[in-house]
């Protein structure tokens, strides 16, 4: 009798593949983009219109060789490698400590380029720690100042999916409230973190870009019942989430350190572009904190396109591609 092929197996391999393309399109997507980013960092959005950035180079504004990445890649990869071992707050604190003082998850083994909130904010992680008093991480965000809702925690807070996904929102937030905390303590910046999450999840169960993010949206208006979210904060969110932000204009758009600017921007260049390459190439001509947006951005790009839409060549000249490769497939391991 002629043996039949055994269809669960086969959708088992057909669902890792598509679980490796995933994880490693999200984690290189991010890093690449960060990488193509870094020498134009700071550059003005008329500079960029003038001179675009087409390729991936070197240099520039940080004088760093082609393929280095920044601060972005280096704490998401801190926070990558910390849930191996399962979600542990102190340990993700400890990580992120070390990356600052030591180099951990530098591209070539310096800090060249950190964030005043976020270098403040991990001097104070250090000192919760030395004096032991572990559970005031877990209320940093009682401490939340208006003025620090930079991108710091947006940028690194994609591997918390991998985490979180398919647990109840609540749950998901408070979640990643403490990990965004642990930089950036105000709701403001955790919410952008939770959208931007959201975001991720939808295209991760499947659904196409335009019906994840119609989801994304109501998923997160009826969460904002739920906490009765301050109205003075849903403002903030409103071109994202009230309206479609397709409905802003290209030139309306902006590259700050800013949360909101970011949020907006790399949600924008992601459901307009078509690909990987003109989504991080789109944001960064936007000049301004190109590294930060192409990183963002190119997460999510990276995630839904998966890793073969990202060129090869960049992956190749990307600063440490095997270690990168090595944290995945450890991440898919655990």
């Amino acid at each position: 009798m002629e043996q039949q092929p055994n269809l669960s197996n086969s959708i088992t391999n057909n669902s890792c593949i598509l679980e490796r393309s995933r994880i490693a399109g999200a984690l290189f997507g991010l890093a690449v983009g960060d990488a193509i980013g870094v020498p134009f960092e700071f550059r003005s959005k008329e500079d960029m219109q003038n001179n675009p950035a087409t390729d991936l180079t070197g240099y520039g504004s940080h004088h760093q060789a082609p393929g280095t990445w920044s601060d972005d890649s280096s704490l998401c990869f801190c926070l990558a490698e910390s849930l191996i071992n399962g979600y542990n707050l102190v340990d993700i604190a400890k990580k992120f400590i070390e990356w600052k003082e030591e180099g951990l998850w530098t591209a070539r083994g310096s800090v060249f380029d950190i964030g005043t909130t976020t270098s403040k904010s991990i001097s104070e992680l250090k000192t919760i720690l030395e004096q032991d008093k572990v559970e005031d991480l877990k209320t940093l965000r009682y401490a939340a100042r208006e003025q620090d809702n930079g991108n710091g925690s947006l940028m690194r807070i994609l591997p918390l999916l991998y985490e979180i996904k398919g647990i109840a929102s609540l749950d998901q937030f408070q979640i990643v409230w403490e990990v965004s905390a642990l930089t950036h303590k105000h709701i403001r910046s955790a919410m952008a973190c939770f959208i931007y999450i959201k975001l991720a999840e939808m295209l991760c169960n499947g659904l196409d870009k335009e019906q994840a993010y119609t989801e994304m949206r109501n998923q997160i208006m009826h969460f904002w019942g739920e906490i009765e979210f301050p109205k003075a904060e849903r403002c903030h969110f409103d071109h994202v989430i009230l309206h479609d932000i397709r409905s802003k204009a290209e030139d309306e758009l902006k590259s700050s350190g800013y949360v909101i600017d970011s949020l907006e921007s790399s949600i924008w260049y992601f459901l307009e572009k078509e690909n990987y390459r003109d989504t991080v190439l789109g944001i960064i001509n936007l000049g301004g904190d190109t590294d930060t947006g192409a990183a963002i951005a190119g997460g999510l790009a990276g995630l839904y396109y998966g890793e073969k839409s990202i060129p090869r060549d960049w992956l190749l000249h990307l600063a440490r591609y095997e270690d990168i490769n090595n944290l995945i497939n450890s991440l898919l391991a655990s």
